[in-house]
Order: structure tokens, then sequence, then C-alpha cells
């Protein structure tokens, strides 16, 4: 069970009771109040007058923690949700360890649970780096760049990334970051989005040849492009899977102390 199910079940069934509570059971709580205080000619002391009216401990968690509940269910599910990298198939955009924040409305808002679009702001665009739940087992979150979208021709061989029968220009990066070893770090420039790139020249990687991304679907892959479980193995992400575009790394904790120095946007 997701916590996105279990969010929406705890905002329901608080609501519930509260609801129960306001239209129901507080009636009956000063309806007692009022036939005690008519049997006793010298009225109700406060300790007792206390008592009849008190609220059920289930109504009083559920009117303290609904309102908590709803703002946290509306925030996550339509403005932004947190996910933590568990891998590195995006290095060396984003390291193991990296807390990332992700836009849930970009490309457009979408129900719990069911992740249904209600609202269409936008579709995703080349270059994204998106958040999908894996086509294969939907309860696992993916974050991979998009490198393909509907219509797009894809084709990968000998490491270069060739789209709509284009290769897609890359060059050896005056950046600092550092590269394992055996690994050249590279700058792509994917339709005006610029971003580094890992390559293994040792390790020949996979080979595709040329495919056409489906209409309603995604071709992803990750930075680390030959450490990257990605569309290239298993497919295309459906339009109905997407979860949100990340955009911002907001805190670094593999180990130790969390780390706020790698505080930054995500191209």
């Amino acid at each position: 069970m997701d916590f996105s199910l279990l969010l929406v079940l705890a905002v329901a069934v608080t609501g519930i009771v509260w609801l129960v509570d306001i239209v129901w059971w507080r009636r009956a709580r000063r309806a007692r109040l009022e036939k005690a205080e008519s049997q006793v000619d010298a009225g109700l002391d406060a300790d007792t007058r206390g008592k009849l009216v008190k609220e059920p401990w289930a109504v009083d968690y559920a009117r303290s923690f609904f309102p908590v509940l709803l703002i946290v269910l509306v925030l996550r599910s339509f403005v932004v949700e947190p996910f933590q990298i568990p891998s590195g198939s995006m290095r060396p955009t984003l390291k193991v360890g990296d807390f990332i924040l992700v836009n849930k409305f970009t490309y457009g808002l979408r129900l719990p649970v069911i992740n249904t679009k209600v609202v269409d702001f936008g579709e995703p665009e080349r270059g994204d780096v998106m958040v999908f739940r894996f086509p294969d087992d939907p309860s696992v979150d993916f974050i991979k760049r998009v490198i393909g979208l509907p219509g797009d021709r894809i084709r990968y061989e000998d490491k270069q990334l060739y789209v709509n029968g284009e290769p897609v220009s890359k060059s050896v990066t005056g950046d600092d970051i550092e590269a394992a070893p055996g690994e050249e770090l590279l700058e792509e420039q994917l339709d005006g989005v610029v971003h580094a790139i890992y390559n293994n020249p040792d390790d020949p990687g996979p080979q595709m040849r040329e495919i056409v991304v489906p209409d309603g679907e995604y071709f992803m892959m990750g930075d680390n492009r030959d450490h990257s479980n990605d569309s290239r193995y298993w497919g295309f992400v459906p339009e109905e899977n997407i979860v949100g575009k990340a955009f911002a790394v907001w805190m670094h904790w593999d180990s130790g102390l969390p780390s706020f120095s790698s505080v930054r946007v995500i191209e």
C-alpha cells in the first residue's frame, strides 16, 4: 500500500468522523446536557457539564489531524512532492542520497492514487528530468531524462544518441565534476538543455536500432548512460504514469549528517 493511498484514507476517515460529530454526535451531547440540567433544580457543576459535552477521543484526534492531513495531501498531490534518489542512474546530475523536489502541476493536475489527469497545463519536453511510475511495477518510482517525445525517432549506437536522425551534440565538459574511474564526463545538448552525462569508453553498452515513440508515450534515459535501467531495456513510459518534473535538489544525505551545500536547480 503506497503512501498516497494511506494519506487519502487518513484524510477520508478523519474528515468523516469530524463531519459526523458536527452533524449528529455534537447535537446528541448537547441534548444530554439539556436533559440533565432540566432534571436538576440547582444546576450542574462545571465538572459534570464538562463530562457530558466532552468530545470522544476519536473526534478530538480527527478534528486535530484532519486540517493538517488535508493540507499535506493537497500540497503533495497538486503542488510539490519530495523524493530521494536511490541509485546512480542519473549521475552526475543527481547523486545517491540527493533529496529532490518534484513539481506536480507542470504536466497537469492529477488525482492522487488513481493518477488521472483532471487539468492539463502542459506536456513533457525533451530534456526534462521526470519522475514516473515504472511501467513494469507502478508501485516503484523512477527518475530519468526525457529523450523521446511521441512521434520521435530514437537510435542509440556506439554511445551516440540520435533523435529524428540527427546526432545529439556532446563534447568534453569543463565542469569540475569528479568522474568515477573508467568514466568520461561529457556535456550533452538536448534541444537547448545542456547537461552532463557519463560514458564508459570500455563498456560497449546497449545498441539500439531506430524506434518510433508511440503516441501518448515517452522514451527515457539516465544521464549515467552505461549504468541506467531505462527505456533502452524496458520500453516506453505511458502518459498516465507521469508523476512530475524534478526541479531542485534541496538536501543530500546518504550517511552521517545531512548536507545542504548541494542545493541547486536541476538541469
